[in-house]
């Protein structure tokens, strides 16, 4: 058996084992009132038409399809079918999908393994109405331009990971969808890069000390008499290098001659 039992039963069924044939097996699948279907492979209209049915009687459905990305893998779907009930087809599947998951191992940095780049496609009001419509140029359109919330393209995970070191430039570039967008992103990325740090350089130096202005406390004309007139500095230098009895006038202060400040 592919899994084993830890936290959950898990009922499995080999094609020409346990079941005669994979359409047998999707139609005895309901009768065991199972939480989580989970289809090996979906290459033709019957096992395509068993998951909607599934997903449409309340159960969680899982399947793979071999596409390019998640958009193109709703062409896929679509090619199942035969002209005429498309329109079925892609009113029942706009209601009853939930996602679309795809990824791309790309070599790591390091050269030592892979790492997943993976593309995300929500099912949200926006995309269901494009799906309802036949319009999957305008899931595309939506995910790039982040207007599918929640959803994410190759080109923003392979830009993510380039920006972080686990991919080279080349190997996302070789590995996107549209090189120009992931250029543009790494573009986009690297001048938002900047402009934080330049924004934590501005905020650590207006964090120091700045000796630019200073206060002067001046005193009222009378404070000669009660704190410097004879109280030790009468005589001692001040009164007669350029202090009068009001204590500042003509002083001379930080080069500015005769300010008159404090009379």
């Amino acid at each position: 058996f592919m899994f084993t039992n830890k936290k959950s039963v898990i009922n499995q069924r080999e094609v020409g084992i346990d079941t005669a044939s994979l359409n047998t097996g999707l139609k005895n699948a309901l009768r065991q009132a199972p939480d989580v279907i989970m289809i090996g492979e979906i290459r033709d209209r019957e096992t395509m038409s068993a998951a909607i049915a599934y997903a449409q009687s309340g159960h969680v459905c899982l399947a793979t399809l071999h596409a390019n990305n998640s958009y193109q893998a709703l062409n896929r779907v679509l090619s199942f079918y035969p002209v005429e009930v498309r329109p079925t087809l892609l009113s029942d599947m706009a209601a009853a999908l939930k996602a679309v998951v795809s990824q791309r191992l790309i070599p790591t940095a390091d050269g030592k393994g892979r790492t997943p780049a993976v593309e995300v496609m929500l099912n949200t009001k926006l995309v269901a109405d494009l799906i309802e419509k036949g319009e999957f140029s305008g899931v595309k359109e939506a995910m790039d331009n982040a207007l599918a919330e929640g959803s994410q393209t190759f080109e923003q995970d392979l830009a993510r990971l380039i920006m972080e070191g686990l991919i080279r430039r080349e190997d996302g570039l070789a590995f996107a969808d549209s090189p120009t967008n992931l250029m543009w992103r790494l573009q986009n990325e690297q001048g938002r890069h900047m402009a934080k740090q330049i924004k934590v350089q501005e905020e650590a130096v207006s964090d120091e000390p700045s000796f630019t202005e200073f206060t002067l406390d001046v005193k009222p004309s009378g404070y000669r008499t009660t704190g410097f007139g004879k109280t030790g500095f009468g005589n001692t230098g001040f009164r007669n290098s350029g202090f009068d009895d009001s204590g500042f006038r003509d002083s001379k202060v930080g080069g500015f001659e005769d300010s008159r400040i404090g009379s």
